[in-house]
């Protein structure tokens, strides 16, 4: 196609994405996005819809990225419930401690500001808040705890999950992360134990 720009879409959505992520969807502008992703304002409308669908497609892709990771951590719950819960912590310790990325979460931080955001924005924040919850749910029910306790284990740890992103924001340190993490996990062990 003589005349038309070509463009990488990943490289955009993910550039779209660190913008977002790094100064929330109230503060991105669409001069931030151009400046971000190398398009000007009318080949963002034309290519990725307006702020709304874009921030949606950045949202679906950060949770799909970072969900299938969750998911790798928690597959071998089966065999080693406390290793895949300590490897999905892991995944959020790596995502925050990676230098190319900016700290925290952007579904955390898109849930904290569902009062200004639009209703579909907000219902994809907490359909990404319910998807942790239920592959949580489910990798704990694979290790028979009781209903209630794999509920709210389930619970408790996608909370601390989302807490840490929120902490590490807020300038944390790994150690006081890593605590956080600890006394979940004696928790867990103890209803695996109590189990037994």
């Amino acid at each position: 196609m003589a005349g038309k720009k070509q463009f990488d879409m990943d490289a955009v959505l993910d550039a779209a994405m660190v913008q977002f992520w790094r100064a929330g969807y109230a503060d991105t502008s669409l001069d931030d996005l151009s400046r971000a992703t190398g398009l000007n304002r009318s080949s963002i409308y034309s290519s990725l819809g307006d702020k709304d669908s874009l921030y949606l497609r950045c949202l679906d892709r950060y949770a799909a990225r970072y969900g299938d990771r969750y998911d790798q951590a928690l597959s071998r719950a089966s065999e080693e419930p406390l290793r895949a819960i300590r490897e999905f912590f892991d995944v959020t310790l790596k995502r925050i401690a990676d230098p190319d990325l900016p700290d925290g979460c952007l579904v955390a931080q898109t849930a904290m500001a569902i009062p200004v955001l639009s209703p579909d924005i907000a219902a994809r924040a907490i359909e990404a808040l319910d998807s942790q919850h239920a592959r949580l749910r489910t990798a704990l029910n694979v290790v028979k705890l009781a209903d209630s306790d794999a509920d709210n284990f389930a619970v408790h740890i996608a909370a601390v999950n989302q807490s840490l992103a929120v902490m590490s924001r807020a300038g944390a340190s790994q150690e006081q992360l890593h605590t956080i993490i600890d006394i979940s996990m004696s928790a867990l062990s103890q209803a695996l134990s109590a189990r037994s």
